[in-house]
């Protein structure tokens, strides 16, 4: 079992990416922590096997502590999840042994891919003492493998699915198609119609609010990052 520690400055969004680990078989997480300083005491606390690492954290960023944990002899292997992605940041991670770079706002499918790719580079890694060359570039082509990326049906927008999956993953809450609409800027139509896709897909889960009389009003949340609080 690899042991995750989830690092993340927006509690819900560590809740999220935490919900997103456990899915994965063969990984669980360890802990969460929302500043650097919070990491590198879980680090050094041990059994940390990875870190998933946003760059923007209050007080020191990702890429600090990466430094900071390299300077202190803590081979912790890392994943960043982060928006930012500029070049120079990009390049500071590779220079500082990141392993891999997930740009938010991502996909489960697209965290699963690079969790399952390091999986299989630690165990092929387990598995012998001294490698050959082909083994050591199977071993790289596994880590550094594209992410398989999910294509929709015909009439549906990769975009757009993603942007209302996204919108409802950091809702906290369960929304109308027409708050949906809202936060989107597409038409309540369009919403519903990609909202009622997303649940046959299982990634989005719909809840009932019950007001005066008539018919209850149909709300949705995301089934990955589920909220706390229903409409009542």
């Amino acid at each position: 079992m690899i042991d995750v520690l989830v690092v993340d400055d927006d509690f819900y969004v560590a809740e999220v990416n935490s919900r997103y680990v456990s899915r994965v078989p063969g990984f669980r997480v360890m802990g969460r922590a929302h500043t650097a300083a919070e990491a590198l005491m879980a680090v050094e606390r041990g059994s940390v096997d990875l870190m998933l690492l946003d760059h923007y954290l209050p007080g020191e960023d990702g890429l600090q502590l990466v430094r900071r944990l390299r300077r202190l002899g803590h081979e912790t292997d890392i994943i960043m999840v982060s928006a930012a992605h500029g070049a120079e940041q990009v390049s500071s991670a590779l220079r500082n042994g990141v392993l891999q770079y997930l740009v938010k706002p991502f996909s489960f499918a697209a965290l699963r891919a690079k969790l399952t790719s390091y999986a299989q580079m630690r165990e092929r890694l387990d598995r012998s003492d001294s490698l050959g060359q082909g083994e050591v570039d199977e071993i790289f082509g596994t880590l550094h493998a594209p992410v398989q990326v999910e294509v929709p049906p015909k009439g549906y927008s990769a975009a757009t699915t993603e942007h209302i999956r996204d919108v409802l993953l950091r809702a906290g809450k369960a929304l109308s198609a027409q708050e949906v609409a809202d936060l989107t800027g597409v038409s309540r139509s369009t919403a519903q119609r990609y909202l009622k896709h997303l649940q046959e897909r299982g990634s989005v889960q719909l809840a009932l609010k019950y007001g005066g009389a008539g018919r209850p009003e149909h709300h949705y949340e995301s089934a990955h990052g589920a909220s706390r609080t229903r409409p009542r």
